[in-house]
């Protein structure tokens, strides 16, 4: 099987940052898993499908909210070379998460059936090792997004995320005043703060 070229490789160079992937691993992945591509602003996921699968975003841009009423709330965004996936009862059968996943950006995904992670967990050790570093990465993440919803005033949680890396400039203005629970021009007046004072620490 010519990995080297498989539209898996990104997956695989992914996770083989935890541990190296038998070709065994590597033909259950191409059994299983697809490519597909999502244009921007669509949803790749809703309540009203099955949450199945994760996904390894390859390129472009997400973005996962919920809705109160009429009001859409982000809870996270994602870039290249993550894992993505919708809010799910561990071991439940496939069922519709309350979460959406949209993309900001044209998007293309490899989609990763919970069947075959379950599958890898019970017949592959390694599979294991790679799940417990994995779920550290995104046990942090979720621990960061709640300091960032516990700072009181908005200006620091604009800062926070600043120094969290997340590109910013990419995600919509609309959207991330969302996820920072602030109108979109308050992220305005807050830019406008924040880039004078990046400025004079830097001149």
């Amino acid at each position: 099987m010519p990995y080297k070229t498989s539209f898996l490789r990104p997956l695989f160079d992914y996770l083989e940052q935890f541990y190296p992937l038998s070709n065994a691993i590597k033909a259950e992945f191409e059994r299983s898993c697809k490519l597909t591509r999502i244009k921007k602003n669509k949803h790749i996921l809703s309540p009203i499908d099955s949450n199945a699968s994760l996904y390894f975003l390859v390129n472009g841009l997400v973005r996962g909210f919920i809705r109160d009423g009429k009001q859409d709330i982000s809870t996270w965004f994602s870039f290249e070379n993550e894992l993505i996936g919708a809010i799910r009862q561990p071991n439940q059968h496939p069922s519709p998460s309350i979460e959406y996943l949209q993309a900001l950006e044209d998007c293309k995904l490899i989609c990763i059936p919970y069947t075959l992670i379950d599958l890898m967990y019970t017949k592959y050790p390694e599979a294991n090792l790679i799940g417990r570093k994995l779920f550290a990465l995104h046990y942090y993440a979720a621990s960061e997004r709640a300091i960032l919803a516990r700072i009181p005033k908005a200006i620091g949680r604009y800062r926070k995320i600043q120094e969290s890396g997340l590109d910013i400039k990419r995600i919509p203005q609309r959207y991330l005043a969302s996820y920072l629970g602030v109108r979109v021009e308050t992220i305005s007046r807050i830019r406008n703060k924040v880039v004078p004072l990046d400025y004079q620490l830097c001149s």
